[in-house]
C-alpha cells in the first residue's frame, strides 16, 4: 500500500508562510517526502533537509525529490540527534520542521520489517536495520516485569500482566503472527470482541520499546523549537495519545511565560516564552480523509510558532 501523508493542507498552510523568505524546512521523519514535496512546491525558495531512520525510505524519497535538485540534502540519522545534524549543515536559518510520526503504510504493510500482525513476519521492528535491539529481543529475552512494563506503559493496555505471562510461558516466539495470536488468547474473550484487533496495543507497545519513540521525541523536539529562527514554525502530527502528551507538554512548557505569583510587582522567575502555540486544540482529519486513507483517523496536529522576543519575563 502506497503511503498517502496525512493532513496535508493543513502542513501547507501551517509551514509556508515561515519558508516564502526562503530558509531550511526540516522534514524529521522524511519518509517517502509526501509532505516535504507539497512544502517545497508551496515555497519555491526553501531548501530541504530531509530526515529519516530508515535507508528503503531514503532511497525512496531520493527517486520522487530527483524533481528538486538543487534544494534538497538527505540525512540518514534520527531526529534525537538534531543538534549535531544541523550543526553540520551550517549557519542557514531553519524556518520551518515537521514531525510526522509514527510507522508508514509501507513499512506496516511490508512483512519482511515486522511490524504488522496480519501477516507472518520476523520479530524485527527496527526503523534503522543497523540497530541492535529488535522485537526478537524484547519478546524472547525480557523479564516478564520488564515486559509488562514495557506493554502497558507505551501500549496503555489493561491486560499487560497476563500478556507479559503468556509470552514467557511460550518462548521462544518466532513470528509476528505467532505473537498476535499469544496476545489474542491472553485477553478474556469478551474484551476481544471489541476495540479492534487485541494485538494491535502490544504491537505498538514493543515498536516503541525497540526504537526508543517517546525517548527520541523528548529529546528531539525540543531542540528543534530551540533551532528555529524566529518566526519559524514547528509541527508535530501525531497517531497515539503518548506522541499527542508529549508534544503538547513540549510545547506548553515553550510557550510559558512568567510564574511569580500574580502579587510579585516584578519577575524574579526570569521565565518567558519562546513561542507561541497555533493550534488550540489538535488539528483532526477531516470524514472525507478519514475515509479515503483509514490509517490518519488516529491524526492529531499541533503547531507552534517561535517568538521574535521574550515574552512574560525579564529578557536580561
Amino acid at each position: 500500500m502506497e503511503h498517502e501523508p496525512v493532513l496535508t493542507d493543513r502542513v501547507v498552510e501551517l509551514l509556508v508562510p515561515a519558508l516564502h523568505g526562503g530558509g531550511l524546512f526540516l522534514d524529521a521523519t522524511l519518509g517517502r517526502a509526501g509532505h516535504a514535496r507539497l512544502v517545497l512546491d508551496a515555497a519555491p525558495a526553501a531548501q530541504l533537509v530531509g530526515i529519516d531512520r530508515d535507508p528503503a525510505s531514503l532511497e525512496e524519497s531520493r527517486t520522487h525529490l530527483a524533481p528538486y535538485e538543487g534544494r534538497v540534502r538527505l540525512v540518514r540519522d534520527g531526529f534525537e540527534n538534531l543538534p549535531a545534524i544541523l550543526e553540520r549543515l551550517g549557519d542557514a536559518p531553519l524556518r520551518g520542521v515537521l514531525f510526522d510520526l509514527g510507522v508508514s503504510s509501507p513499512q506496516l504493510d511490508e512483512a519482511s520489517r515486522g511490524f504488522g500482525y496480519r501477516s507472518t513476519g520476523p520479530l524485527d521492528m527496527r526503523m534503522n536495520p543497523s540497530q541492535s535491539l529488535s522485537a526478537n529481543d524484547v519478546v524472547n529475552h525480557y523479564g516478564e516485569r520488564d515486559l509488562e512494563r514495557v506493554i502497558s506503559r507505551y501500549g496503555e493496555e489493561r491486560f499487560a500482566r497476563r500478556i507479559a505471562r503468556a509470552l514467557v510461558d511460550a518462548r521462544p516466539v518466532g513470528s509476528t503472527t505467532e505473537l498476535a495470536d499469544i496476545v489474542k488468547n491472553a485477553i478474556p474473550a469478551a474484551t476481544r470482541r471489541t476495540g479492534g484487533h487485541p494485538a494491535r496495543r502490544t504491537f505498538q507497545a514493543l515498536r516503541i520499546e525497540v526504537n526508543d519513540e517517546l525517548g527520541a521525541l523528548e529529546r528531539g523536539l525540543p531542540a528543534a523549537i530551540d533551532a528555529l529562527d524566529s518566526g519559524g514554525r514547528a509541527v508535530v502530527i501525531s497517531y497515539h495519545s503518548l506522541e499527542d502528551r508529549v508534544a503538547k507538554r513540549t510545547f506548553a512548557e515553550a510557550a510559558k511565560g512568567c510564574v511569580c505569583p500574580p502579587d510579585f510587582p516584578i519577575c524574579t522567575c526570569g521565565a518567558h516564552a519562546v513561542v507561541r502555540v497555533l493550534t488550540r486544540r489538535p488539528l483532526v482529519p477531516t470524514a472525507e480523509e478519514t475515509e479515503r486513507n483509514p490509517r490518519a483517523r488516529s491524526a492529531k496536529l499541533r503547531a507552534v510558532e517561535k517568538l521574535a522576543e521574550p515574552v512574560g519575563g525579564d529578557a536580561a
